[in-house]
């Protein structure tokens, strides 16, 4: 939630504080580079010393990381303040994955995953609502505050209901692993962010960061092959199941928060909504996810993973390239369907894929395992910010500059950097105007300011449509960029993703496989379910997804 009530804040964030379209995007990649970064130490401390600990810890940081954000006054500070959210995030992500790992059975751990999953759906609902409702009451800050008293409850709950998980033999912690990763993901973000701000991919100031990056990034991925004790346990990349899902989630996730960042500009700018009617447009996406994830592992059990979740991606993928059909004027109801399609193909997405990364974790390591599995997709959102973010920058800013000539050179400047600058200053200058015209009348101001003023309003409001224009125009390229990606995302899945084999095993034959007590959990997940065995008719499934094939 705190990344999708960011969201809808942006627009008011950039005018209070003056922020440059880079900072903006460095106020969303600092919390989730941060994050992906030590996702891997809070997995393995949760891990050595306690998942719940871990989980209570994360917290506490980051309501108090909330709280200083709610109250900066320049785009450095909302930035340092977002980093520290993101140490706190980082600690409780992986904590409760890690938990129902443990609590539950393997048999209800597919449903339980799809609970989680589902959650993020009201996420998405409840973060920009609430978010659009404080800003049309309050200052941007109160939407950072809106996550200390649901932290504060979270914190309490954990202490009262979560019981205490460790790795029996922990091993070592690799900082020296958590600190490069951090460095070559932050350098590889920066050099993609100074890129779209308009200095050009070929200058010294971006390939630098960029090239820097990645050597740092192939040093890590080889620190990390060698190590007895690695940050990130590399070798779970060799397992069909974990790797396609891990890869196909980070190029869903690229995409989904990508498509994000520039869709509340697209409502914000061009459609010029307030920030709770923009929230109240992606309540689709939220409805469908919360609904469609907690079933999706009915429809695995049936048709396996693969399956569900390449249809998944094709439907995320059809979703995005509806978005080249809008303009400004486009019907909302067709936004509206777009998002909930969005949705559908997200909750039969992320719930099948995270099973498929966990059911191949040990328990005792479900930390870690689960830090790998949400790392991936926030490196992926990070960078799906940031390049197609940069991308769409600089396609607005070449389709806008034509129009900019009757400007003076630093309203030029403004206006070619975002739409919300274009859009910014012709408001401001609209302010003045009836500021003047109201002085004219009293006889404080004179006429020929108010001449002047009048005449500058004209020059930026005729930049105004054109500014729209450029965006939508960007925004559709963007789109396909997004579709594209979310395609080769299925085409992993497709290929690579272990299909669902056919269990030959009777139910005699299951129970001693599985000993009784797991047996008996696994065929009432199963009953409570209400779904039949796909494999043999007329009885209640019982999930064998991870018992080894070599084994039965």
């Amino acid at each position: 939630m705190g990344n999708t009530i960011l969201n809808v804040a942006l627009r008011r964030i950039q005018e209070d504080l003056q922020a440059t379209q880079g900072e903006l995007q460095w106020a969303v990649d600092a919390y989730i580079l941060v994050f992906a970064g030590l996702l891997f130490t809070w997995g393995v401390l949760g891990d050595r010393f306690g998942r719940r600990l871990v989980l209570v810890g994360g917290l506490a940081i980051f309501t108090i990381a909330s709280i200083f954000a709610a109250y900066a006054d320049t785009a450095l500070e909302l930035i340092v303040w977002r980093a520290l959210m993101g140490v706190g995030g980082a600690a409780v992500q992986p904590a409760t994955l890690a938990v129902i790992t443990n609590i539950f059975p393997t048999g209800e751990r597919g449903k339980a995953i799809g609970v989680w999953a589902g959650t993020s759906g009201l996420a998405i609902a409840v973060g920009p609502m609430a978010g659009g409702f404080l800003l049309e009451h309050f200052w941007w800050g109160s939407v950072f505050l809106l996550n200390v008293p649901i932290a504060i409850a979270g914190l309490v709950l954990s202490l009262w209901l979560v019981p205490e998980s460790r790795d029996p033999h922990p091993g070592r912690i690799d900082v020296g692993g958590v600190l490069l990763s951090i460095a070559a993901l932050g350098l590889l973000v920066f050099g993609l962010i100074r890129g779209g701000e308009g200095d050009g991919w070929l200058r010294l100031t971006v390939l630098g960061p960029a090239l820097g990056g990645l050597l740092l990034l192939a040093l890590f991925i080889y620190t990390q092959r060698r190590s007895t004790s690695p940050a990130l346990d590399v070798t779970l990349f060799g397992n069909p199941s974990f790797s396609s899902a891990a890869a196909a989630l980070g190029l869903v996730f690229f995409a989904l928060l990508g498509a994000t960042f520039f869709l509340v500009f697209y409502l914000q700018g061009v459609r010029e909504y307030s920030p709770l009617q923009s929230g109240a447009v992606l309540l689709p996406v939220a409805i469908a996810i919360a609904i469609f994830a907690p079933r999706s592992s009915t429809l695995v059990v049936r048709y396996g993973a693969k399956a569900v979740t390449t249809v998944g991606m094709l439907v995320i993928a059809a979703s995005f390239g509806g978005f080249v059909f809008l303009q400004e004027s486009t019907p909302l109801w067709i936004l509206l369907v777009l998002l909930f399609v969005q949705g559908v193909g997200m909750g039969n997405t992320m719930a099948p894929a995270t099973e498929s990364i966990m059911s191949v974790v040990p328990r005792e390591k479900a930390g870690a395992g689960s830090a790998v599995n949400n790392s991936v997709r926030q490196v992926g959102g990070a960078l799906g910010v940031a390049i197609l973010g940069s991308l769409l920058n600089s396609l607005y800013s070449s389709r806008v500059t034509p129009a900019l000539s009757g400007l003076s050179a630093q309203q030029a400047d403004t206006a070619s950097e975002s739409l919300v600058g274009a859009l910014s200053m012709a408001e401001s200058k609209a302010a003045e105007v009836a500021e003047l015209s109201a002085g004219v009348a009293d006889g404080s101001a004179q006429a020929a300011d108010l001449a002047r003023a009048e005449d500058q309003l004209r020059q930026l409001g005729a930049v105004v449509d054109p500014a729209k224009d450029a965006f939508v125009s960007a925004m559709h390229v963007t789109s396909i960029a997004t579709c594209v990606v979310v395609l080769v995302a299925a085409l992993i899945v497709a290929v690579w993703l272990p299909g669902r084999q056919v269990n030959h095993e009777s139910p005699t034959q299951r129970r001693k496989l599985l000993g009784d007590k797991e047996y008996d959990s696994r065929w009432m997940a199963g009953h409570e379910s209400g779904t039949s065995d796909p494999d043999l008719p007329g009885e209640v499934v019982v999930d064998l997804s991870d018992v080894p094939w070599d084994s039965r």
